[in-house]
Formats: structure tokens, C-alpha cells, sequence
């Protein structure tokens, strides 16, 4: 084989050891999310007084307009507990969001439960937010803020946003909002909720 032949080889070669480079950081990037997560929930847990039947507890322990209590683990501040019964997701959520704190657990990226324009963000890793645009319209949504206090949801869509659509993916037409990058990075998958906790009674 002459030596130009052998060029493309080469590249092939390195192309495919730096994907698996890539791949294998991913894999231990998002476990270590994971294990990140799952200490966080540990800890918060048995502070976060929830119904075990899940009902709604009565009533509603919270002020409308107030500010969502914040409660400390690991020396961090999270807003409550996020599950998805569909994907057996449950999973802390950080009361801010930024780079640092994405890499731990989902974040509240704007918006409150009790004005009812919550929005949560969260990185697309196989144990955060990597199966949410498989979540099956109608699929209920449970949020435990750090009074117990559980909201439910369901869901009415799930869309595809550009990665600048920010006024759209906060315009609080929806109770509840979840989203994560898709793997590419080119646009937001983005689950939308209905209310189905009334909480102006």
C-alpha cells in the first residue's frame, strides 16, 4: 500500500480513538452526576416532610408569592424533589441554576411553583434529563418543595426549541416546564405540564 493510501487509514483510526476518547468521558461524566444526585437526595429526603399516599397534603402549607423555601445538602441550596414516575426518574432539584450546578442535579432555571412558571433545566445525562423526550403525553409529574408541600402535573407536550428560543421557553403558558440540550447541542427538547394541583383554593 503506498503511503498516501495509508493517510486516510490513519485518520480513520484516530478519528475513532478520539470518539471513543469522548464516549468514555461522557460515560463516567454521567455517572459521576448520577452519584452526585443520588447523594444529594439522600440527604434531603428525610428533611422533606411528604405525604407517604401521595395526596396533596391539606392545606397547602406555602404563601402565594412568596419565595420557595430553599433547603441546604452537601453545601448546596435545592428547591425540592422532582419525579417522573414514567422514566423512574426522582431526582433533586438546585434552588439556581448554573454551569457548576448542572453538572451536580437539574436546576430551577426561572419561574416558582406557587406562581405556576416553574422552569427546570438539566443536562441531558442518562440519569438527569436524557430520556425526557420519551415521556408520553399525559404521563404525571410530582413536585415536593421543601415544605412537603406536592404539586402534580401532567404532561400536554413535548417540543423542540432552538437553543435561543428563551422567551418561548419561559413564557409561563405552562405551569411547569423541563428541559435538557439534545446531544448535538442544536436545539432544547422541552417538556410541557398542566397544573393538576389548584393551588389558588
Amino acid at each position: 500500500m503506498s503511503r498516501a493510501g495509508r493517510i486516510p487509514i490513519f485518520l480513520g483510526v484516530i478519528c475513532i480513538g478520539a470518539a471513543l476518547v469522548i464516549t468514555g468521558y461522557n460515560l463516567k461524566d454521567g455517572l459521576r452526576a448520577q452519584n452526585a444526585a443520588e447523594a444529594a437526595l439522600t440527604e434531603l429526603k428525610p428533611d422533606i416532610i411528604s405525604d407517604s399516599d401521595g395526596e396533596d397534603p391539606e392545606p397547602l402549607r406555602y404563601y402565594p408569592g412568596e419565595e420557595m423555601p430553599r433547603i441546604r445538602a452537601l453545601g448546596e441550596d435545592y428547591i425540592g424533589i422532582l419525579e417522573i414516575p414514567s422514566l423512574g426518574a426522582e431526582l433533586p432539584v438546585m434552588a439556581d441554576w448554573s454551569y457548576k450546578n448542572l453538572k451536580i442535579a437539574p436546576c430551577r432555571y426561572s419561574g416558582s411553583l406557587y406562581e405556576e412558571n416553574l422552569v427546570i433545566c438539566a443536562h441531558n445525562y442518562p440519569s438527569h434529563f436524557g430520556g425526557i423526550g420519551s415521556i408520553p403525553l399525559g404521563a404525571e409529574v410530582r413536585f415536593t418543595d421543601a415544605k412537603g408541600n406536592i404539586f402534580l402535573y401532567e404532561v400536554t407536550e413535548v417540543e423542540s426549541l432552538g437553543p435561543r428560543a428563551v422567551e418561548n421557553m419561559t413564557n409561563g403558558e405552562y405551569e411547569l416546564t423541563l428541559f435538557t440540550c439534545t446531544v448535538d447541542g442544536r436545539s432544547r427538547i422541552t417538556v410541557r405540564c398542566r397544573a393538576l394541583t389548584d393551588i389558588r383554593d
